[in-house]
């Protein structure tokens, strides 16, 4: 079967020490646990800010400092985080394509997010695109449910693709308010996405394990981190990234599906460091 890439997504926005206390809520915490997870055998990193108190931000001196000792101290691939928080204004999440990551994740429309709205208008997401056109940036579309597949292809079809020649999407699944995080869904929205399009998938929480299986057995790429799961199975947090990472290329492997460094990953997504 086809090799698989590995995204690592260390912290999200919402979760802190008391929901686990081994997530990385400072910018060293990140960069050590990004570097952890590339040795376990992550190649793309995906990244939210942390301010000094833990709280999410998107500063761009944090955002900065945090990317950098990614670089310093790897080869993985930055993507960085357009959705931030629930909160935060349109403006700051544009600006954060002027930092000039190789990726950052693109959010497909609006969706239910727990009790609150992650808002993704399609005008700001149009805009968005277009920031990311312009900037040589490659979007990775992030789909919480099949309407957001729909506002892919209107982007593509109004606008065309990635300068890179490469359309990646993410399907996020298993948000309280997205789509479920079951075999059936994944099913149903990989049959709906660009011909030829490059694919990975999450699952939220206990979605996780049936989400990775699935993704695996259809040739899509793999994304882990304590971004979206907490615990490592019903008796045990997870310790860090890199044990999520661990087990990702465990059941890749099984899968006999090469997993890909960071090298690999760049060349299979049009991208140069």
């Amino acid at each position: 079967m086809s090799e698989v890439f590995i995204t690592v997504a260390p912290t999200g926005a919402e979760s802190g020490y008391d929901d686990n206390p081994g997530i990385p809520l400072q910018p060293d915490e990140i960069v050590a646990q990004a570097v952890a997870s590339e040795r376990a055998g992550a190649s793309l990193v995906h990244i939210h800010g942390r301010d000094r108190s833990g709280a999410s931000s998107l500063d761009r001196g944090i955002l900065t400092e945090i990317m950098h000792g990614v670089r310093e101290h790897t080869d993985l691939v930055v993507q960085l985080s357009t959705g931030g928080g629930v909160r935060d204004s349109f403006e700051d999440r544009m600006a954060v394509v002027g930092l000039q990551p190789e990726s950052c994740s693109l959010t497909c429309g609006s969706v239910n997010f727990g009790d609150e709205i992650f808002r993704n208008p399609y005008p700001f997401v149009e805009r968005l695109y277009l920031a990311m056109l312009e900037n040589d940036v490659l979007p990775e579309f992030e789909c919480f449910d099949l309407g957001h597949v729909a506002t892919l292809h209107r982007l593509l079809d109004r606008h065309g693709p990635p300068r890179q020649g490469v359309v990646h999407c993410n399907l996020v699944m298993g948000v309280p308010g997205g789509m479920p995080g079951t075999p059936e869904a994944l099913l149903a929205a990989r049959a709906q996405l660009p011909a030829g399009a490059s694919w990975s998938a999450t699952g939220i929480g206990r979605s996780t394990l049936p989400v990775m299986l699935t993704t695996l057995a259809l040739g899509g790429h793999l994304r882990v981190g304590m971004e979206d799961v907490l615990r490592f199975s019903r008796d045990e947090p997870v310790r860090d990234n890199a044990q999520l990472v661990d087990r990702a290329v465990a059941l890749a492997r099984i899968a006999q599906r090469p997993v890909l460094d960071s090298t690999a990953t760049r060349a299979l997504l049009g991208l140069s460091r």
